[in-house]
């Protein structure tokens, strides 16, 4: 992390220096040594501890950075340095400007594989048409994370990729990101709630997409040379994808929320079309049913769904020690099923994918995100004003 010495060499300005360290550091010591615990009840008897943090105002997304600081987005516009014990310490400076509205905002922010060197970022944010304020569309930016004594701020920032089109409308933006092991930058965009752009090759809305670090498509995807939109795809046929993460194997996951009831996990394979809206497990809200994947099977099929709902938002495949029991589980953020919900990858005997509901953990609350750290603690964030974040220290 960039780091610019700022301090004054006048005596005074020293004195001033001492206080304000020592004020930053009584309040941190007075958040840290928070007392309040959360206890969530799992479904096949397990219980779960986790130590509250920090609270936010409807926070979106977390990333860690190398040092042990992290990032945390609101909705409403605020990007959020968390330091080494995750208390707030700075709100960043020079975030892109955002009008919340529905499901759109701030939202997701990972770092790139090489920040430890190049102190670069990816955030996504939702965009206003300049001539007409009802239509929208989700973006990205890269920038450089810059960290002194008195702040954080975000520079030489360059949006690299844009929703096509922008759309009326403020939901199922989805704009979640995450790195392959190979250093591409993959994105889910979601269909924005008009169902056919998700079949419609010259939209890249309802897509999983990979790009190259600067936001150029790759040489290899699937439909390149096919024009500027269609060589950005990697998958299509999606509805609302929420959570993205690569197992420790290279696979792709990724969840998107059904329509009524049908929430999916997907393996995301290259070239594959994912059939929304022409298959789904679930149905239209009007009740309309939608032919299931076995139905016409061309279509690639979810490797587990749900039926009802869990409104899937975050995601991570954990890949740490300190929960051994839980290593390579995913664990997926439940919305109207307010619940951390566990999930086991294994294959049978033929190779082919066994993907279970292994436990889901519950305390009242809407859960949006969900991060781990290089240590292989497990972070969770709750939705909506006053969404806390907790970091689970056992489990029984």
């Amino acid at each position: 992390m960039q780091i610019t010495n700022t301090h004054k060499t006048s005596e005074s300005g020293k004195a001033a220096l001492l206080v304000t360290l020592f004020a930053t550091s009584f309040f941190t010591l007075a958040q840290s040594n928070s007392s309040e615990q959360v206890e969530m009840k799992g479904s096949k008897g397990t219980s779960v501890t986790g130590n509250v943090l920090a609270s936010f105002d409807s926070p979106w997304a977390m990333t860690f950075l190398p040092d042990g600081h992290s990032l945390v987005t609101e909705k409403a516009g605020t990007l959020w340095l968390l330091d080494e014990n995750q208390q707030k310490r700075f709100a960043v400076s020079n975030v892109p400007s955002v009008t919340a509205r529905g499901q759109g905002g701030l939202g997701d922010v990972i770092i790139h594989p090489d920040f430890a060197s190049n102190n670069t970022i990816y955030i996504s944010y939702i965009e206003r048409d300049e001539k007409d304020d009802a239509f929208s569309g989700a973006v990205i930016e890269r920038a450089t994370l810059s960290v002194d004594d008195s702040g954080a701020k975000l520079s030489d920032r360059e949006l690299i990729w844009r929703q096509s089109p922008k759309v009326t409308g403020n939901g199922h933006y989805s704009h979640r990101m995450a790195f392959s092991p190979d250093g591409y930058l993959f994105i889910t965009s979601g269909e924005r709630q008009k169902f056919t752009p998700a079949q419609n090759m010259a939209m890249n809305l309802g897509k999983v997409l990979r790009l190259n670090d600067d936001g150029s498509a790759p040489e290899d995807n699937p439909f390149y040379g096919q024009g500027s939109v269609n060589e950005q795809i990697w998958t299509l046929g999606h509805r609302n994808p929420l959570g993205i993460d690569f197992d420790e194997k290279g696979n792709l996951w990724a969840h998107e929320m059904g329509p009524r009831h049908g929430d999916e996990l997907n393996l995301i394979e290259k070239a594959r079309n994912y059939g929304y809206p022409t298959v789904s497990q679930g149905d239209h809200y009007s009740g309309v049913k939608i032919p299931n994947h076995e139905d016409i099977p061309i279509f690639k099929s979810p490797e587990l769904a749900w039926v009802p709902a869990i409104s899937p938002a975050g995601f991570i495949i954990y890949k740490g020690d300190k929960f051994s029991d839980w290593k390579g589980n995913g664990f997926i953020g439940g919305l109207s099923s307010k619940a951390l919900v566990r999930v086991a990858f294994n294959k049978d005997d033929k190779g082919k994918w066994k993907v279970e509901e292994a436990e889901r953990y519950e305390w009242g609350k809407r859960v949006r995100e969900v991060e781990q750290d290089s240590m292989g603690n497990i972070y969770v964030l709750e939705d909506k004003e006053g969404g806390r974040l907790i970091k689970l220290v056992s489990a029984k």
